[in-house]
């Protein structure tokens, strides 16, 4: 018989952290340093799963070294919306498909056929407001940046960049659905077939008349003897719209929340555009843009504060992993100077902190988010030379499953 997590017992005065609150909603971060300190693992009925706070936890998780964690919550989690994906894979399956997209997402490809595509999109997005004198960072440019990135990688009617957004927003809804809204789930599941009656067509199409886009690139890949089906590509470019969309588009506007907070910082960034990625890297850690990441266990597992029974949902709390004061020194304060976070290995899998997960399942796109945000934060700094926050506006971040600022209103002295 598998054991309950040996869970602290709560006074009546200070009772657990819900995910599912409005007052969590509102500040998780205080949440997070409750539950790391007085239940690092808890049995959360709403959502059937494991809330696992401590960084150490969630690293383990991640690498999984003894192999005692799964994707298979994807099936469930992803499957509805995307289809099977390359996340669902284990073994040699997951390393054939993994080393079929990969290389665009590194190396020359990225550098030759796609560092061109990002920045011509943040010019053409900038160009609309930079002499205008103001801007909002979120509806402006962040939220269709990184759709339209994907979109021009891929090769798809830039004009179809609306039902693209409508259909990563519903994407990230269903992944978020913690408490299982019904409407919410409908609306996920009518999504995949709607991409699905848009891309197979599209992925048809250059099977026959193949163009130098990374959709021609995937039809064409092969690694030994496998090659990707149409559903394959189908589901990774579903999987990319979603995951590259909303990641990058919070990321850039909490990396702008957070330097506009410390104009001392923005000073130095504008001064050393080498720090963008410093800045990028605490950003992940201190406010990152996934704040949850699920797995399932093979066998039971012992974590802090208890025992994980065999085929349970870990939810893995990444944003509160990223503000354990056991692993970093003021963990609630934003410096990009800080030491104990190595920007050096921040976008690879020997990353120091969890916002790109870890091991086999790290991100495959944590390089182009890297040339984006790069790319976008220094094209804006240099559109917006005395760039500030309009007068009396203060962020509110938003969401429980992914979160960053819903609106970031600023103004500036157009350049030159």
């Amino acid at each position: 018989m598998n054991a309950a997590p040996r869970e602290p017992h709560a006074s009546p005065a200070s009772p657990l952290p819900d995910i599912l609150s409005p007052a969590f909603a509102a500040d998780p971060y205080g949440a997070y340093r409750i539950m790391r300190e007085q239940a690092p693992l808890i049995r959360h009925e709403a959502t059937d799963s494991y809330l696992v706070s401590r960084y150490e936890d969630v690293e383990r998780v991640f690498r999984d070294k003894a192999q005692e964690f799964t994707t298979k919550n994807y099936d469930w989690q992803l499957e509805p919306v995307h289809g099977r994906t390359i996340l669902q894979l284990s073994g040699r399956d997951h390393a054939v498909r993994r080393a079929l997209v990969a290389p665009a997402f590194r190396g020359s490809d990225l550098q030759e056929k796609f560092l061109p595509v990002i920045e011509r999109n943040a010019r053409e997005l900038i160009d609309a407001f930079r002499h205008t004198g103001e801007a909002d960072l979120v509806t402006d440019f962040a939220t269709r940046f990184p759709v339209l990135v994907i979109a021009d990688m891929l090769g798809l009617d830039r004009a179809d960049h609306d039902r693209f957004h409508g259909w990563y927003t519903s994407v990230i809804a269903f992944l978020g659905n913690l408490a299982g809204d019904p409407e919410v789930a409908a609306a996920g599941e009518r999504t995949r077939q709607e991409f699905a009656e848009y891309m197979i067509p599209v992925i048809q199409q250059r099977r026959e008349k193949p163009g130098d886009d990374l959709l021609s690139a995937l039809c064409a890949a092969e690694v030994d003897g496998v090659r990707m089906s149409d559903e394959d590509i189908k589901a990774f470019c579903s999987l990319l719209l979603a995951a590259g969309g909303e990641t990058t588009d919070k990321a850039i506007a909490s990396v702008f929340a957070n330097l506009l907070a410390h104009p001392d910082q923005l000073a130095a960034v504008r001064e050393d555009r080498s720090l963008i990625d410093r800045a990028f890297a605490e950003t992940l850690r201190h406010t990152p843009p996934v704040h949850m990441i699920m797995r399932q266990t093979a066998g039971e597992v012992e974590l802090s504060g208890g025992t994980v029974p065999a085929g349970a949902t870990v939810t893995c709390l990444i944003g509160s992993a990223g503000r354990d004061d056991t692993r970093y020194r003021d963990p609630d304060r934003f410096d990009l100077f800080r030491t104990d976070l190595t920007s050096t290995t921040a976008f690879s899998a020997a990353a120091d902190h969890l916002a790109f997960a870890l091991g086999r399942h790290f991100c495959v796109g944590a390089l182009l988010a890297k040339a984006e945000v790069e790319t976008g934060v220094g094209q804006l700094l240099d559109a917006m030379p005395d760039l500030r926050l309009a007068d009396g506006f203060a962020p509110v971040e938003r969401g429980v499953f992914t979160r960053g600022p819903e609106s970031l209103p600023v103004r500036f002295t157009p350049a030159g």
